[in-house]
């Protein structure tokens, strides 16, 4: 019985030391735990924090990752260095107090737990979204020629001022960064020029004084993409670690905001002129936080952080996403820091359109802008067999390159099996949109194939075409697409028709055994068509997390626009175009930003003191709402644009340098605004703006709050009262003594009372109050649409000049609870 015993116990040991052998194995071959960037926002003047000094700063931010990682570990104390130093990615302390860090599941929820720990938020990626725009926006003839350029002339050109570019990098080579005739880099300024691949600190210059980049947080996210699709390969250009472009992206906006004054510039013929910034006086700053993955969160609030501390005055972002909460919007966060420091801040609304509330970037401290088209043309017509003509345009040098136009080629539309449409079935997926691959070479082969937008790029068709042995392209708007013009310098002879047209062209095809057409080049045309219309790509409000505040606030051209592009890629930025030149063109609300990015440069170069609220009213009031024949913008659908489409209307920078009056907003309201009219909460708030508030009393105090925005909103809820009393207070920054009289075109379903109808001011800078009584009408809700528009306009008296009518653009909006 004893040696029965013995022998079990002896089992039972055996057994328990091969189990925890087991486990021990197992612990040694698991997969170590996966690791995401997170944003870790913490409290400025938390408990743990003992000083300001930036080396301490790092150190307490350090410390929370060593009481979160280090907690179960058995390192030594230079491992642990280690491995905190390899997590650690940026300490943030001026666009927000914190860090980001490599972090796995568990450790998330023990940082969240810690003391003076606000928020965590997993990084979030965003997307990107001329020879001629600024003649078409006025800054055209010099003023000693009888151009009248005061913008210009006032402002010296964005003298002084430095713009600072949040996008793909920059080619310092392009003649748009020359500094030629540029004043010394200001005083101010604490940036630098940071050496990387193929970028030396030589790059800047007076005008590009300085540039930076910014990988951490795509390098992790590129990683985590490399493990989850090891075999994924995108033919891409080389991408420099360093500030040096290899989109393009950043070379574009930049040039667009501040470039030089560069002559004879032309993209393979077509588009020729002076190019200039819209502030060729301005000083440039680039932070490349764009990489071909895309845009993340963590890179870019350390660009912003880093660009508050070197001095910058505009921050310009040609990026965004789709609308979050505030409180959740690291933009938004970094954005509001950027504000109280008197750093205004430009956003791109977006490309979302025409979709509803579609409007990134909501902040109400952030200027968002729509894009709109110019009045230049690249008209390249089809002519069918029939002998009919359809309207296109591209960018391609049909006109400049000898027997570009095609003699009569015949005819091919693909569809793959499920497409709809006319024109020949196919077993190939994707060839209606003449994918990669799609394409049989025997069907195509020296033909003119037809290719549907969407899917893929549409200079990505051409090469597509190219490839399998196709001789030119027609490009076909969708329904979704519409009559949308975005022109390209394709890689073949090729046109973009719109949707209309690309009916007419399939019906021709189906109608006839052999169809045929011919490409017809004629370069470019100015002044011929109406403009300026909203982009229909451009994102459309109205906010879909503040609808009390109308966004975007303005548009401006973004439509083929021409700048500066870098010598690594040819002028459709695919890898396979081996041509080579200094500008090309590109469309987007990215291309529509910095073009008020530039005029904001002007208006702080003539007016240094205003506060960024105010730059932005000077925008705002003096825009335009009809085109150059004197009528109302247009949608690109061909019906009048509304408040949700072009906001305050189309930017006029000659307005825009004298506006009159100004409304202006101190960062505390913008506080108030997220107490009384948001009704965010305390730990919202602080999330945002660092300011530990109590809403209860704010409210108290302002009672009957209004933020001093310059346009107009008002939310009618069903069952709330049907009137509402607005407040507003307008600076006088014009004459010192001047009477305006206002003019009210009330909404359709609301009466509106001003009180008082005149403001008399006796000296400049004087702040005069009014008030807007709203009346919703009897039944409005039920019978009168979801919204309706108006204005209201504060006319300087004794005086013809449209520079002195103040106008603000009133949205009314009625929604069920």
């Amino acid at each position: 019985m004893m040696a029965q015993d013995q022998q079990l116990i002896l089992m039972i040991l055996f057994l328990t030391l091969l189990s925890s052998l087991v486990v021990v194995l197992e612990a040694i071959h698991a997969p170590p735990p996966l690791l995401k960037t997170y944003i870790v926002q913490l409290h400025p003047h938390g408990q743990t924090s003992s000083t300001s000094n930036a080396y301490n700063k790092v150190e307490w931010h350090r410390s929370f990752l060593e009481r979160v990682v280090l907690l179960s570990s058995s390192t030594t104390t230079q491992e642990s260095d280690h491995l905190i130093s390899s997590r650690l990615l940026y300490s943030y302390s001026s666009a927000m107090e914190g860090f980001s860090a490599l972090l796995s599941d568990p450790e998330v929820e023990s940082m969240r737990n810690l003391g003076d720990v606000i928020a965590v938020r997993a990084d979030s990626r965003f997307v990107l979204q001329t020879t001629y725009s600024y003649e078409f926006l006025g800054l055209s003839s010099p003023p000693d020629q009888g151009g009248g350029n005061i913008a210009w002339d006032k402002s010296g050109f964005g003298g002084g001022t430095i713009i600072g570019v949040l996008d793909t990098g920059v080619w310092p080579e392009s003649p748009s960064f020359d500094d030629r005739g540029m004043p010394p880099v200001p005083k101010k300024w604490r940036g630098a020029c940071q050496e990387g691949q193929d970028f030396n600190s030589s790059a800047c210059n007076r005008k590009l004084i300085g540039a930076k980049f910014f990988i951490k947080g795509h390098h992790v996210a590129a990683a985590a993409a490399t493990v989850q699709v090891p075999s994924q390969h995108i033919n891409t250009p080389p991408e420099y670690v360093s500030p040096r472009d290899s989109s393009g992206h950043g070379t574009h906006t930049s040039s667009t905001a501040g470039g030089s004054n560069v002559a004879m510039v032309s993209v393979l013929g077509n588009g020729a002129g002076e190019a200039r910034g819209m502030a060729p006086g301005a000083h440039i700053a680039i932070y490349k936080v764009c990489w071909f993955s895309g845009c993340y969160s963590s890179d870019i609030l350390a660009a912003m952080d880093v660009a508050i501390q070197d001095g910058v005055d505009i921050l310009s972002l040609s990026l965004g996403g789709f609308p979050i909460p505030l409180y959740d919007d690291n933009i938004a966060i970094g954005s509001f820091r950027a504000v109280e420091k008197g750093v205004s801040v430009v956003c791109a609304a977006g490309n979302n359109g025409p979709i509803q509330s579609s409007v990134a970037n909501e902040a109400p401290w952030i200027t968002t802008v729509g894009a709109s088209t110019l009045d230049r043309r690249f008209p390249a017509f089809v002519r069918m067999g029939n002998g009919k003509y359809l309207y296109g345009e591209s960018m391609f040098p049909g006109k400049h390159l000898q027997g570009a136009e095609e003699a009569e080629l015949e005819l091919v539309h693909l569809i793959s099996k499920g497409g709809s449409g006319g024109g020949d079935h196919d077993d190939d997926k994707g060839s209606e949109y003449c994918l990669e691959g799609s394409l049989p070479r025997p069907r195509v082969q020296g033909r003119m194939v037809v290719c549907d937008r969407g899917v893929n790029g549409r200079a990505e068709k051409g090469e597509v075409v190219r490839k399998a042995g196709g001789s030119a392209m027609i490009l076909a708007n969708t329904e979704l697409n519409l009559e949308e013009d975005s022109v390209d310098v394709h890689v073949l002879p090729a046109t973009l028709i719109g949707y209309a047209e690309s009916v007419l062209l399939k019906a021709y095809i189906n109608s006839t055994h052999k169809p045929t057409a011919r490409i017809l080049f004629k370069g470019t045309t100015i002044r011929r068509s109406r403009a300026p219309a909203v982009a229909r790509f451009s994102s459309r409000g109205p906010s879909l997390t503040s609808p009390s505040i109308l966004k975007p606030d303005v548009i401006a051209p973004g439509v083929n626009i021409i700048a500066a592009w870098p010598q690594n890629l040819g002028p459709t930025g695919l890898p396979e175009d081996p041509r080579r030149v200094n500008f090309t063109v590109m469309s987007g609300t990215s291309m529509a930003c910095p073009h008020v990015s530039g005029i904001m440069a002007l208006i702080h170069s003539a007016y240094p003191h205003w506060s960024p609220a105010a730059v932005r009213s000077a925008i705002m009031t003096t825009a335009d709402v009809t085109d150059h024949y004197g009528k109302p913008i247009m949608e690109a659908g061909g019906k009048p644009a509304d408040v949700f489409a072009m906001g305050a209307g189309h930017v006029s920078p000659q307005k825009a340098i004298n506006p009159g009056l100004i409304y202006d907003i101190k960062p505390d309201d913008y506080i108030t605004h997220l107490c009384t009219t948001l009704r965010y909460t305390r730990t919202q708030i602080f999330t945002i703006t660092h300011k530990n508030v109590s809403c209860d009393e704010v409210m108290k105090d302002k009672r009957g709050f209004s933020l001093n925005y310059p346009s107009i909103s008002v939310v009618f809820m069903r069952g709330e009262a049907r009137s509402k009393t607005i407040s507003r207070q307008v600076t006088n920054v014009g004459s010192p003594r001047s009477i305006y009289s206002v003019e009210v075109e009330a909404p359709d379903g609301v009466s509106i009372n001003v009180r008082p109808r005149q403001l008399v001011f006796r000296s400049e800078n004087q702040t005069l109050s009014f008030r807007i009584h709203v009346i919703s009408k009897n039944g409005s809700m039920e019978t009168t649409a979801a919204s309706a528009q108006g204005h209201l306009t504060w006319v300087l008296q004794h005086s013809d000049q449209r520079s002195n009518r103040v106008r603000s653009p009133i949205s009314i909006t009625w929604m069920k609870n």
